[in-house]
């Protein structure tokens, strides 16, 4: 796996129950990955000399993340190696242009949308869709960076100027209408065989994913039939191997997809325990070419909360917060991550498993605030 971040650890957890080695290409020693893993190379993901040393002892050669240089891996691949998912298949989530056009090729659900090459383009844009509208970052945006709201023409000239000189290839798309956000995750092997588990409504604030809840609240069979069955018409098109994730917003008439993810996802952490087989688990699945696991849901509400680094140090360590929350929470599943703690990196994740979804969500948001700040909400007591 090139990329040694929580991806990566999380992936050689589920290597260890295959039997399998996780070789992991780390820029550093002390990322999460490497922190549990024996099998790292130290090299940097856009050094070619680095990526084919490090093929060259794998098997199969997949990814934590997709920054790899497109031109880097269809050398591999000129190579002999086996690249699950390959080039022509990531290039449509590195690049948010290309996955436009050609999800809006396939007739797929997606927002007006345009490339924006100077300051007329996109002032063009916004007053043929509306302002405000969203100007992103086609390629390397992630976690809400790289992504711009802009009010009007003023706007556009005083930032677009600056991005594009400072080399961002930029697309703009219209402002959706969303009732809220969802996620279909799915995994697809080189003989062709799919599978999805149930769609999730994923929780934004300020741009970065804070719960997941499985099974998505309210959402009718017949809309989660057809957007798993969407999410496996992308992979099969594009010919993904190994997990995608479809991240979409369902809006009054439908759905509108929003990215494409081609590796485990923050969107499907909750199938470690919520799930027969784990996203991580069905990535090598796939890009081994076994038989995709089952993925029905083990309980009929679980929530993954993600942990967040606090404004503020927390007072206490992660370990004694860790043993206050068992403590309370005895049915509580946390995934720290190995991570130095900063204000708004997701340091961890913790999830819960139940019957009623209001009471599993309230345990789940209570657990990662106290995790990530040491203090429990104002006035709440836990018996």
């Amino acid at each position: 796996m090139v990329g040694g971040g929580q991806l990566a650890r999380m992936t050689h957890q589920a290597a260890v129950a295959l039997g399998q080695s996780l070789h992991v290409l780390a820029v550093s020693a002390d990322e999460p990955a490497p922190l549990v893993s024996p099998n790292v190379t130290l090299g940097h993901h856009t050094d070619l000399d680095a990526l084919r040393g490090f093929a060259a002892r794998c098997d199969v050669l997949t990814f934590d993340h997709e920054h790899v240089p497109t031109a880097h891996l269809r050398a591999l691949v000129a190579d002999g190696v086996k690249v699950h998912p390959g080039p022509d298949a990531l290039v449509h989530a590195q690049d948010k242009l290309v996955m436009r056009e050609k999800l809006a090729a396939l007739g797929l659900p997606v927002p007006e949308f345009a490339a924006i090459t100077d300051v007329a383009a996109a002032v063009k844009f916004g007053d043929a869709v509306g302002w405000p509208f969203v100007l992103k970052a086609a390629r390397g945006g992630y976690d809400g960076r790289g992504v711009w709201m802009l009010s009007g023409p003023e706007e556009a000239a005083s930032l677009i100027p600056e991005l594009l000189a400072a080399g961002t290839p930029l697309l703009a798309e219209r402002k959706v209408a969303m009732r809220r956000e969802l996620a279909a995750l799915v995994a697809r092997s080189p003989f062709g065989q799919g599978a999805c588990w149930p769609v999730v409504e994923t929780v934004q604030e300020d741009g970065i994913c804070v719960e997941v809840l499985a099974p998505a609240p309210g959402l009718s069979r017949e809309l989660a039939d057809s957007v798993q069955d969407l999410a496996l018409r992308v992979a099969t098109e594009l010919d993904v191997v190994g997990v995608l994730a479809v991240e979409l917003f369902e809006t009054d008439d439908g759905v509108v997809v929003n990215e494409l993810a081609m590796r485990p996802h923050n969107s499907g952490h909750w199938t470690i325990e919520g799930a027969r087989t784990s996203q991580f688990e069905q990535h090598l699945r796939a890009v081994l070419d076994y038989p995709m696991g089952a993925t029905d849901p083990v309980a009929p509400a679980v929530v993954m909360a993600n942990v967040l680094g606090a404004a503020e140090p927390p007072a206490m360590g992660a370990d004694e917060r860790l043993h206050h929350l068992f403590a309370r929470f005895r049915d509580a599943h946390v995934h720290y991550y190995g991570k130095q703690e900063r204000p708004g990196r997701k340091i961890g994740h913790v999830t819960f498993l139940g019957d009623d979804m209001a009471e599993v969500r309230k345990r789940a948001a209570l657990a990662a605030h106290w995790l990530s700040t040491g203090v429990w909400p104002d006035g709440h007591e836990i018996h």
